[in-house]
């Protein structure tokens, strides 16, 4: 089992980036991340 567990969790990860990635995720983070650098800058 402690041999398999890394590889268990590394395919959890790959599935779940994925998912996120399948389901528009990753357009509401880079909005988030680019409203929060702005907000750092003074801009936004």
């Amino acid at each position: 089992m402690r041999r398999r567990l890394p590889l268990l969790l590394t395919a959890l990860a790959t599935g779940l980036i994925v998912w996120g990635t399948v389901h528009g995720e990753v357009q509401e983070v880079w909005q988030k991340a680019v409203t929060i650098c702005l907000s750092c800058v003074g801009i936004g």
